[in-house]
């Protein structure tokens, strides 16, 4: 079968010829539908090196769904040609978190796969094979695989960030997403969708403020020096209830701690490298600042209940898999809209 396979760090991926894997004791093999390109294949392909724990090759893509293409023994709970989403923090699947169903938390790291396309082999490729039945997720009906795929992270990474901090999103409340691309305008729409908020998106780019107001955003600000005080004018001076940084820099961090309103919650969710000065008088008195991963495999069949029902829309363009390397350089240069998604 083909795969996209990062063959070199610092590097651009290669679509070789690999062998048709087959599906062991309790393995699922899925037919790839859609594969997301993401923002982390990025920092993989361009910033790792060999000072990372993964071996080289492996096939990059994080985010997918397909259809069960075979069933290893003792594999249950989907059966062959089923459209399904691939959960895809693999645990251990014992520990208490993987009990708990957020093995994007396993604390048994030794004992779990690598997960696929972050240093195993991932789906930008003919087939996927994913180690255990538990991370195959039914499709509910009417959700095709292309669309489904960027649900598995840039979905279910912004829901599970908006979702922890559903108590302080009342009516009354105000929420900043701080980036409003591929996971951020679909934060704005878990926003609307599940909260009473009012939402504010601040981004650089009009293509994305835009992306923003089509999607729910009652207010979409050029991010710079004078958003903060923007964001204070908008909420009356209190400032944000909850502020989400999808972008993570330096300037973006400041932003979010200057924005937050006292008894918030400021959440990292980009992986820009910034840091964030922690002091008594830095942030309003009892702000939260926290740190997410992922999402749980329950939040996961939550998004994709939402994205059925049409509360939720990643916006997508799709490339085939002989053009997924041009894929990443459209995504590298800010020109993607929303989610890029390969179909082999």
């Amino acid at each position: 079968m083909r795969a996209l396979r990062l063959l070199n760090w610092k590097s651009d991926p290669e679509l070789v010829e690999v062998p048709d894997p087959e599906p062991g004791p309790g393995e699922v093999l899925v037919r790839i539908g859609g594969a997301g390109a993401c923002h982390s294949d990025l920092h993989i392909m361009r910033e790792y090196g060999g000072e990372a724990a993964w071996g080289l090759p492996f096939t990059l893509g994080h985010e997918n769904a397909g259809w069960v293409r075979a069933l290893g023994p003792g594999a249950a709970g989907v059966e062959v040609g089923q459209p399904v989403a691939v959960y895809g923090p693999w645990g251990c699947g014992t520990c208490g978190r993987c009990q708990a169903g957020a093995e994007n938390y396993c604390e048994n790291r030794a004992a779990a796969p690598i997960t696929g396309g972050l240093g195993g082999d991932g789906g930008m490729a003919d087939h996927l094979l994913v180690p255990a039945a538990r991370n195959v997720l039914p499709l509910p009906g009417g959700l095709d695989p292309a669309a489904a795929a960027p649900l598995t992270d840039a979905g279910l990474t912004p829901y599970h960030a908006v979702r922890r901090s559903w108590g302080k999103l009342a009516p009354g409340s105000t929420a900043v997403v701080i980036g409003a691309g591929g996971l951020g305008h679909l934060a704005v729409q878990f926003l609307k969708a599940t909260t009473a908020a009012r939402i504010i998106a601040v981004d650089l780019r009009d293509d994305a403020l835009e992306l923003a107001r089509r999607h729910g955003a009652d207010l979409a600000l050029r991010s710079g020096e004078n958003a903060a005080g923007e964001i204070r004018a908008a909420t009356g001076g209190v400032g944000a209830d909850v502020v989400l940084d999808f972008v993570g820099a330096d300037a973006t961090l400041a932003l979010g701690a200057a924005a937050a309103r006292v008894l918030g919650d400021l959440t990292i969710v980009g992986i820009a490298g910034g840091t964030l000065p922690v002091a008594f008088h830095g942030f309003p008195f009892e702000v939260s600042v926290q740190t997410t991963y992922w999402g749980t495999r329950p939040e996961l069949a939550e998004v994709l209940d939402l994205a059925a029902r049409g509360l939720v829309r990643p916006e997508v363009t799709t490339y085939p898999l002989d053009q997924a390397v041009e894929a990443y350089h459209a995504l590298e240069a800010g020109k993607i809209s929303g989610r890029a998604v390969i179909v082999p």
